[in-house]
C-alpha cells in the first residue's frame, strides 16, 4: 500500500485545562502514516488527556489537531470514523456475550454484523472457546480482548491505545502487537501510551515523552521489526 500523502496526527500547540490545572501546555506532534510512536511519562503528565483529545473525547481549551487532515474541532465525526480510542475502561457490556457485544458494537457504527466476520475476530483475539460467555464472567484481561476485536472490525486509520498491556499475558501482548505490525502495515498509525516499554519495544518507532502538559526531547529509538 502506498503512503497516505497526509500526516497520520498533527497536532498544533493543543492545550487543555480542568478548572486551574494546565493537564497539557501546548503540544505540538506529527506522526507519520505507518508509524508506530510510544507516548510516555509520569503519571499525570498529561498523556491521556492528548490521546483523548486527538480521539476528540474531550475538546481542547485551545490549539488544534488534524488526523490523516480531518481537524478535531470541524470534522470531529470524521476523525471519529478512521479513529479508535481503547482506554482503560474497555466498554464491554457485561451483560452480554463476546459475540453479542461485537454485534452491537457493529450496529453502533452503522456497520454490517455479519456472523462469520465476527465470529473469524472472535478467534484471532484468542476467545474462541468464550464466544458465548457473557462478558461479566470473563477475565479483565478477557474483556480487553473484547476491546481489541472492536478495533478489528472497523477500518481504523489511527490507533490510539492507553496502557495495553495491562491485564494482558504474553499471549496477549503478542496480540496487541500483532495488531500494531498489521495496522503499519496497510499505512496506519498509532499512539501507544504504555509504562512497560519492554513489551511494547518490538514494534514501536519512536518514543515520546511528556512531563507537566510539555513535550520534552527523547532520544530516537531504532527498532528493527521482525
Amino acid at each position: 500500500m502506498s503512503p497516505d500523502p497526509l500526516p497520520a496526527v498533527e497536532c498544533d500547540n493543543i492545550a487543555h485545562r480542568f478548572g486551574v490545572k494546565w493537564a497539557l501546555r501546548g503540544v505540538s506532534l506529527r506522526v507519520e502514516p505507518g508509524e508506530i510512536v510510544a507516548l510516555v511519562g509520569r503519571n499525570g503528565s498529561g498523556k491521556s488527556t492528548l490521546v483523548r483529545a486527538i480521539a476528540t473525547a474531550l475538546r481542547p481549551t485551545r490549539g488544534t489537531a488534524r488526523v490523516y487532515g480531518r481537524d478535531i474541532r470541524t470534522d470531529a465525526g470524521g476523525v471519529r470514523e478512521i479513529t479508535a480510542l481503547v482506554g482503560h475502561a474497555t466498554g464491554v457490556y457485561e451483560d452480554l456475550t463476546v459475540v453479542e457485544n461485537l454485534s452491537f458494537a457493529c450496529r453502533m457504527a452503522g456497520e454490517s454484523s455479519d456472523p462469520a466476520r465476527i465470529h473469524a475476530t472472535v478467534e484471532k483475539v484468542g476467545l474462541g472457546h468464550e464466544a458465548d460467555a457473557r462478558a461479566r464472567n470473563l477475565s479483565a484481561g478477557q474483556q480487553r480482548r473484547i476491546a481489541l476485536a472492536r478495533v478489528l472490525l472497523r477500518p481504523v486509520k489511527l490507533l490510539l491505545l492507553d496502557e495495553p498491556y495491562t491485564s494482558f499475558d504474553d499471549e496477549g501482548v503478542a496480540r496487541v502487537n500483532e495488531l500494531l505490525t498489521e495496522l503499519r502495515g496497510r499505512g496506519g498509525a498509532a499512539i501507544v501510551i504504555t509504562h512497560d516499554f519492554e513489551r511494547a519495544r518490538r514494534v514501536v518507532d519512536r518514543t515520546v515523552r511528556l512531563d507537566q502538559g510539555a513535550l520534552v526531547e527523547t532520544p530516537a529509538l531504532k527498532v528493527a521489526h521482525g
